[in-house]
C-alpha cells in the first residue's frame, strides 16, 4: 500500500499525462469519416497493465466504443463518458501540428481541449487509482465512446441500445470554460429543427409582377416566425430558475446581459439554411428554408412546435415539411452529482464554479433521456473547433485530479 494519493500521483507525473495527450492527438479521428480503430487501440495498449475490465463494442467496425470499469466497494456505478472523435481541420490553417505538439505550458492539437485532452485526463486519473491502491468507494464505468461531432448512431445511441451504461450518474469531459470562466453545465436546451417549403409561381425576371416568388413567400414566412416567436415569453419551472441566472450571470461577459437573459427568456431563431431558384432572370417557383428553434430547459416543446406551425399556416404558399424536436433537460443545483462535482473543481482550481445551462444539447442530453443524471466537465479553453486548438498542461492535470477525487466526493452526498 502506498501513501501516495491519486492527485499527488498526477501531479508528480504532470509531463506523463503531457506525454499521453500527445499520443493521441496523433491519431487522426476526424470525423467525417470518424475511424476510431487506431486510437482505441492505443487506448487499450495503456491501460494493458492496469487492473482493469474493458470491451469493445461496435454496431460499425471502424467506429468501437470502448468500455472501462474499474471496480470499487459499492454497487454504485458512476459513468465517465469521453467522444474519440474530432471535427475536421485544415492543417494549412494551423501555426501548430493539428496531430499534437508541445509548446511551454500548452499541448496544441485537434481534440486538445474538445475533447481529447480530457480523454487523457480521465485515463491518467484511472491510472492514479490503480498505481496508489486505491480503490474507489463506487464502481467507475468509462464510456470512450465514438460519432459524437457528427450525432452519429455509432457512438452513444449504439451503447445505450446494448443497454451498456447502467450507471447512478455520469460525467461528461466537454469544455465547460470560456475566458477563463470556469463551470458545470447541468441543463441543455430543447430544440425544434424545421424545414418550411414555399410555393409560387414562375414567371421571366424582367416581368416579376405575373409572378409570385417563393423566397419572397418563404423570406416573409420567417420573418413571421422570428417575430412572434421572438416575442413569446418562455414559462420557466421554478426548478430551472436558479440554472436561468447562474447562467446569465456566466454569459453575460461575452454576450451582455440583455443577450444573455433573452437567450433563456424567449426562443432563440436562427435560419440555417435558405435554398431556392435556378437563374438570376427567373421568379423562383420553389424555395426551401431550414430553421434552429432553442428553447430553456423544462418548457414542453411540443407546444411551441403547435404555435410555429399555426403561424405558418397563416403564410399563403408555405408549409412546414418537416420537424424534429427535443425537449430540454436540466439537474438540480444542489444535487448529490452536481454539487460533488462542482464542489472538487472549485476545491482543485481555487475558483468559482458556475452551474448553468449549456446553449445547445448533446449527449448529455441524451443520457438523461435515458434516466441517468448527467453533467459536463472539464477545464480547457475556448478554442474547440478552431485553428490551433490547445489545452494548457495545467488543465489536463487539474481534471485528472478532478476526476480521480470525484467518486469519493460523489459518494459522500449520496449517503447523506
Amino acid at each position: 500500500m502506498t501513501d501516495t494519493t491519486p492527485a499527488e500521483y498526477v501531479r508528480t507525473r504532470r509531463e506523463e499525462l503531457a506525454a499521453l495527450a500527445l499520443d493521441l492527438l496523433a491519431v487522426d479521428t476526424s470525423n467525417p469519416p470518424g475511424d476510431t480503430r487506431e486510437i482505441v487501440a492505443e487506448i487499450e495498449r495503456f491501460l494493458d497493465p492496469l487492473p482493469v475490465g474493458t470491451e469493445r463494442i461496435a454496431v460499425d467496425p471502424a467506429k468501437p466504443n470502448l468500455l472501462v470499469r474499474v471496480p470499487g466497494a459499492s454497487d454504485r456505478t458512476l459513468l465517465y463518458n469521453g467522444h474519440l472523435d474530432t471535427v475536421p481541420f485544415d492543417a494549412d490553417a494551423w501555426t501548430h501540428d493539428p496531430l499534437g505538439e508541445r509548446v511551454d505550458d500548452r499541448v496544441y492539437g485537434r481534440g486538445a481541449t474538445d475533447m481529447t485532452g480530457a480523454v487523457a485526463s480521465m485515463l491518467f486519473a484511472i491510472r492514479a487509482l490503480g498505481a496508489t491502491d486505491a480503490q474507489p468507494p463506487v464502481d467507475l464505468l468509462f464510456a470512450f465512446v465514438s460519432d459524437e461531432e457528427v450525432s452519429g448512431d455509432a457512438g452513444l445511441p449504439a451503447l445505450l441500445e446494448a443497454g451498456a451504461l447502467a450507471a447512478d450518474g455520469c460525467v461528461i469531459g466537454e469544455p465547460t470554460c470560456d475566458a477563463g470562466r470556469h463551470s458545470v453545465t447541468v441543463a441543455d436546451r430543447g430544440s425544434i429543427w424545421l424545414t418550411l417549403e414555399a410555393s409560387g409561381k414562375g414567371a421571366h425576371g424582367s416581368r416579376p409582377a405575373l409572378g409570385v416568388n417563393a423566397i419572397d413567400r418563404l423570406y416573409e414566412a420567417v420573418g413571421t416566425v422570428r417575430e412572434r416567436l421572438g416575442a413569446t415569453t418562455l414559462d420557466i419551472d421554478d426548478e430551472v430558475a436558479p440554472i436561468v441566472e447562474e447562467s446569465v450571470e456566466y454569459y453575460s461577459p461575452s454576450m451582455g446581459e440583455a443577450a444573455a437573459r433573452d437567450l433563456f427568456r424567449y426562443p432563440s431563431v436562427n435560419l440555417g439554411v435558405l435554398e431556392g431558384g435556378d437563374v438570376v432572370n427567373t421568379v423562383p417557383q420553389s424555395a426551401r428554408a431550414e430553421i434552429d428553434v432553442r428553447l430553456t430547459a423544462g418548457v414542453h416543446t411540443p407546444d411551441v412546435l403547435g404555435g410555429i406551425r399555426e403561424c405558418v399556416a397563416d403564410c399563403d404558399g408555405v408549409t412546414v415539411a418537416d420537424a424534429t424536436w427535443s425537449v430540454g433537460t436540466a439537474e438540480a443545483p444542489e444535487s448529490p452529482l452536481v454539487d460533488a462535482v462542482a464542489s472538487t473543481a472549485a476545491d482543485t482550481t481555487g475558483s468559482r464554479i458556475f452551474r448553468r445551462s449549456a446553449t445547445g444539447g448533446g449527449d448529455a442530453k441524451t443520457l438523461r433521456h435515458a434516466g441517468v443524471p448527467t453533467v459536463e466537465f472539464a477545464l480547457g479553453t475556448d478554442t474547440a473547433h478552431a485553428p490551433d486548438e490547445y489545452v494548457p498542461v495545467d488543465a489536463l492535470v487539474d481534471n485528472a485530479v478532478i476526476y480521480a477525487r470525484l467518486p469519493a466526493a460523489w459518494q459522500s452526498r449520496v449517503d447523506r
